[in-house]
């Protein structure tokens, strides 16, 4: 397997068409591969913040997710051991797991986070 795997904030820019990531190599990427992934703790993570009162969610953000034609991927156990596994250049667990999932399928992730990339795995910064 191979393709894309949004980190919780490229999620959100794309969500809110951000110029950040509308002018950047990501869009087109996101808008041309065959496979973008979203991992399910993703939004989960981002239900704690906004929860906490730590971020927004933007408008409809519930609704909107599961039709976004992105897929959700579930952490296998294979994902849990590698995530454990690494080494802590990134404490936050929910990075970490996407790390391991897109390490045990070959996949890309679109993330606005330098230190992500320093586990090995290709990253579009954005």
């Amino acid at each position: 397997m191979s393709g894309l795997i949004l980190d919780s904030n490229a999620l959100i820019w794309w969500l809110e068409d951000a110029p950040r990531i509308r002018r950047s190599e990501a869009a087109d990427r996101i808008a041309t591969d065959p496979l973008v992934m979203v991992s399910i703790v993703t939004p989960w993570e981002l239900w704690i913040k906004a929860a906490s009162g730590r971020i927004g969610l933007p408008g409809r953000f519930n609704d909107r997710l599961p039709d976004l034609g992105l897929e959700i991927i579930s952490p296998t156990l294979r994902d849990a051991r590698l995530a454990t596994a690494l080494p802590p250049i990134h404490k936050d667990p929910f990075d970490r797991m996407i790390v391991a999932q897109a390490l045990n399928r070959g996949a890309v992730i679109v993330t606005g986070d330098r230190t992500l990339g320093e586990y090995g795995v290709e990253v579009i910064l954005v």
